[in-house]
């Protein structure tokens, strides 16, 4: 959709003609993108019964010793197994004992060596709590280089509060987007929040693009998109129709 160039001097000669054609279909493309509805969010499925895990992270469990997340069904399912059959407890997935917690941290730190991202993303939150932003934000760094969109959502947290690296609001806004691309509803729901911020009440621009956010973000079960979609529909910023397709969809995922 870009232009191409020929040669060297074909890229010398008429770069001037078609630079700002390019950069406008450079910003239409990554809205392509960024506007694009998830299939799921960002937390995929049970690797156990493929069922989509859901948002509420105490309905699942992470087990360090394959870094799998397993829902809360599979876990009690296999826990009622055990107990029928008087069986050591063991992992759900990989069926290796449950570890204790210094066995934890050594898997993690196994995982993180074979670059699991799930284990680095891990691994900052423990940093995090620890007030270790700066190993923190190193562990998030390397998780999201390996496409993990939680990581890319706490490294703008980072960025905005400025623990471990100085505020910086284009890093956040591009690691939001960055999430949001990736399933991430509550990375969604927050850019659809600054586009409503910076409105031009004259155009609506950023109004629309915020409605836009918070649909996707309520289709992959947003509670806080619908609330602000309810007050939107309130003042006339989205129609009847594309607010009961938002209801819908929030509560069928």
């Amino acid at each position: 959709d870009l232009v191409k160039y020929c040669s060297d001097a074909c890229l010398k000669n008429h770069k001037s003609q078609h630079e700002e054609d390019c950069k406008k279909r450079a910003v239409e493309l990554r809205d392509e993108l960024l506007f694009k509805q998830p299939e799921n969010t960002h937390r995929g499925d049970c690797p156990i019964c493929m069922i989509p895990l859901q948002l509420d992270q105490s309905k699942s469990s992470l087990y360090s010793c394959c870094s799998k997340i397993i829902c809360a069904g599979c876990d009690r399912a296999n826990d009622s197994r055990e107990e029928m059959a008087s069986l050591e407890p063991k992992c759900p997935f990989c069926r290796q004992p449950v570890p204790t917690r210094e066995e934890c941290n050594r898997n993690r730190m196994k995982r993180i060596e074979a670059n699991d991202p799930v284990a680095m993303r891990r691994e900052g939150v423990e940093q995090y709590k620890k007030g270790d932003y700066y190993n923190a934000f190193e562990h998030y760094t390397k998780a999201a280089e390996l496409g993990n969109a939680e990581a890319h959502y706490q490294l703008a947290v980072l960025y905005r509060d400025g623990h471990g690296v100085e505020k910086d609001k284009q890093k956040e806004i591009h690691h939001l987007e960055l999430a949001a691309i990736g399933g991430h509803p509550f990375a969604r729901y927050d850019l659809g929040c600054e586009e409503w911020d910076n409105n031009d009440w004259d155009n609506n621009d950023n109004a629309e693009r915020a409605v836009k956010h918070w649909i996707i973000a309520a289709n992959l079960g947003c509670d806080r998109s619908i609330h602000d979609l309810k007050v939107c529909y309130g003042n006339g910023a989205v129609s009847k129709e594309d607010f009961a397709a938002a209801l819908r969809a929030h509560q069928a995922a």
